[in-house]
């Protein structure tokens, strides 16, 4: 478990660097905080932490624009390749768990580029 929160940590301070900031932009950091509270639901499952679904109806919310739902998308699909321990079936439900609604499928095969 500690070298999986390292790897978020890692990978929130990555994409921290990478993405440069813009004003209300969406940011890959701002993707892996958010759902940073729902890492142990997305590899043991149980019950969804309450500060999980605050980080997804929070993101959900900041994604407006296509964009952002792009940048979203392959946010989510870099933290899935990079963490063999997340549970595709725990992530793929996990919107649905929070009551969000989201306009694609978590899954490693969605093409973001046609996210809208």
């Amino acid at each position: 478990m500690a070298k999986m929160v390292m790897t978020v940590v890692c990978l929130v301070l990555a994409c921290m660097v990478v993405v440069a900031p813009c004003a209300e932009a969406i940011s890959c950091g701002q993707v892996v905080s958010s759902l940073a509270p729902c890492l142990g639901y997305l590899m043991k499952g149980g019950p969804v932490p309450p500060a999980c679904c605050g980080g997804v109806k929070g993101l959900n919310n900041a994604a407006k624009s296509t964009p952002d739902r792009q940048t979203a998308c392959g946010c989510l699909k870099s933290v899935y390749a990079s963490n063999s321990g997340i549970n595709l079936g725990f992530a793929s439900s996990l919107p649905g768990k929070c009551g969000v609604n989201i306009p694609y499928k978590i899954s490693p095969s969605t093409d973001c580029s046609t996210v809208h």
